[in-house]
């Protein structure tokens, strides 16, 4: 019945937020109206309202499954994006490799890849 969910995490700054997810993560901008931004990678949406307290943004985040998290990994360190406190790519034992990033507004966002036969 249910088919997808898009997250909305907070922006603090409209055109930093651009400048970070286009850049530093590489996704496609789709539009803003009065500070509500859209963006899109790989058929994942992702959008951000317009915050002014970033004690939100710290408090929000995201889960992502990907199917190449070893890639993406590399691809998003060389930017500085890898969360600070443990964010690196990891076995998890749930069954999930997967590493943590901090946007520039202090959302974190999870890649994660199964690593459970089932699942592949």
């Amino acid at each position: 019945m249910l088919n997808y969910a898009i997250p909305i995490l907070a922006s603090l700054n409209e055109e930093e937020t651009i400048k970070f997810y286009t850049e530093k993560l590489g996704f496609t901008f789709h539009s803003a109206w009065d500070g509500y931004l859209i963006f899109s990678r790989d058929g994942v949406n992702i959008h951000l309202w317009p915050a002014d307290d970033r004690k939100i943004a710290e408090n929000t985040g995201c889960y992502v499954n990907v199917s190449d998290v070893d890639s993406l990994y590399a691809e998003y360190k060389p930017h500085g994006v890898i969360h600070p406190n443990g964010g690196d790519l990891q076995q998890m034992d749930r069954g999930m490799r997967q590493f943590s990033i901090l946007d520039n507004n202090g959302n974190i966002l999870h890649f994660g890849q199964s690593t459970q036969e089932d699942d592949e």
